[in-house]
């Protein structure tokens, strides 16, 4: 590590904690020629992922867009915010942990479904109707049973 004062290549750490919730190690250093210091941070480079949209298009997925549909799908609803957050990283997680490249959007949809339904039955029903684009009411009927069917066998 270079120190950014005087360019000195010989650094010492002097101290090392963990940071951004356990996702980066900070670490003080001190310069061996200028005896100048300065923090720096370690992160884990992920590799990119793509999304695979249903219209063929390829895109960096976004843990943003995920959490803006999670958002407007539990608006005014009892849900807190961090629990919102959670989800998105957990689904952001299981994307990641199959270790692809790519996903079809399908994938990120249902991974938010099976969230929504343990977290609130509404915020389930909101994201569905957006997601598998309802075109009648019979199709939102039989989410309805589906999601009346799951909660019976969860109790």
């Amino acid at each position: 590590m270079n120190c950014p004062l005087c360019g000195h290549c010989d650094t010492r750490v002097l101290e090392s904690r963990v940071a951004e919730a356990q996702k980066a190690v900070r670490r003080r250093r001190e310069c061996l020629s200028c005896q100048s210091r300065f923090t720096t941070f370690e992160r884990i480079e992920e590799s990119p992922l793509y999304v695979l949209k249903r219209d063929g298009r390829r895109q960096p997925f976004e843990r943003r867009k995920l959490l803006r549909g999670l958002e407007r799908a539990c608006a005014k609803r009892p849900v807190p915010l961090e629990r919102i957050e959670e989800v998105a990283l957990s689904v952001e997680g299981e994307l990641r942990g199959d270790l692809r490249v790519e996903v079809p959007a399908e994938a990120i949809g249902e991974a938010a479904l099976r969230h929504l339904r343990e977290l609130d039955g509404v915020a389930y029903v909101r994201f569905a109707s957006v997601y598998r684009q309802f075109d009648d009411v019979e199709e939102f009927q039989r989410e309805l049973e589906f999601l009346d069917e799951a909660r019976t066998y969860v109790r």
